[in-house]
This record gives C-alpha cells, sequence and structure tokens, in this order.
C-alpha cells in the first residue's frame, strides 16, 4: 500500500477519534453549540480523509503537486477542527455568527479564530483543486 494512502487514511481514523472524543465534552466548552460544531467537523473531515485516502491512488498529479495537495488536505481538515475547538472553548463570534450568537471573546482570540478559519478554507479550497485535477480524464501526470 502506498505510504501516502495509509497515513490519509490513519490521519482520517485519528481525525474521526477526535471528533468523538470532542462530542463527549462539547456541553463543557463556553459555547456548545460550537462544540457541537467542532464535534462535527472532526467527524466530517476525518471521513473526508478516509475517502481520499482510499481514492489516493486515482490522483495523478506531478509529485510536488500531489504533496500539495495531501499536506493541504492535511493541514485543512485538522485546522478546522483545532479551530473551531478553540472557538468553543472561548466563545468567540469570529466567523460564526449563528453559533455563536450571544458570544464574544477578546479582540486577539477572535483574530486567531479568524485567521484559522481563513487559512482552512484557503487550503481545503486548494486541496480540492488539486485534487479533481489530478482526477480528471485522461490526466497524463504520475
Amino acid at each position: 500500500m502506498d505510504d501516502s494512502k495509509r497515513r490519509l487514511l490513519w490521519h482520517g481514523m485519528f481525525l474521526f477519534l477526535l471528533g468523538l472524543l470532542t462530542g463527549l465534552v462539547e456541553q463543557r466548552f463556553n459555547n456548545p453549540r460550537m462544540g457541537l460544531a467542532a464535534h462535527l467537523e472532526g467527524i466530517m473531515n476525518g471521513s473526508f480523509l478516509v475517502l481520499l485516502g482510499a481514492i489516493w491512488t486515482e490522483v495523478r498529479l506531478a509529485p510536488r503537486l500531489k504533496a500539495a495537495a495531501f499536506w493541504s488536505a492535511l493541514y485543512g481538515t485538522y485546522a478546522n477542527w483545532a479551530t473551531t475547538t478553540l472557538a468553543a472553548i472561548w466563545g468567540t463570534a469570529a466567523m460564526s455568527p449563528i453559533t455563536a450568537s450571544g458570544h464574544r471573546a477578546p479582540p486577539w482570540q477572535e483574530s486567531l479564530v479568524t485567521f484559522g478559519f481563513i487559512s482552512v478554507g484557503l487550503a481545503i479550497i486548494a486541496a480540492a483543486v488539486l485534487i479533481l485535477s489530478g482526477l480528471r480524464r485522461g490526466n497524463p501526470a504520475h
């Protein structure tokens, strides 16, 4: 089995487990609604990595682009869970007005969570574009 594929599968299951464990303590967070979101992010992002691992050998990209897709996917999924968990712990309202209704945190925490969510969005979009490119029919790259 390709080492990258196995690593994606492992990280997917690990992130899935982190999501499950987050669900056990979501009511203890400063913002339990965001705790539920963090729980779901761990579960969904872990599932995404397992799915990506399952199709990884079909992604045909130049080695550097494939590495960029791999690391962007890993960063994006873990950072999504971590940023959402921090937002739940701190009770930030940054970029999540619905789940943060009635909550507000110090400006530095709001800024850190905002940066986290923006970087997650960019990383996951980059990974998705690269992976789609690598799955394109007739893509000759190896």
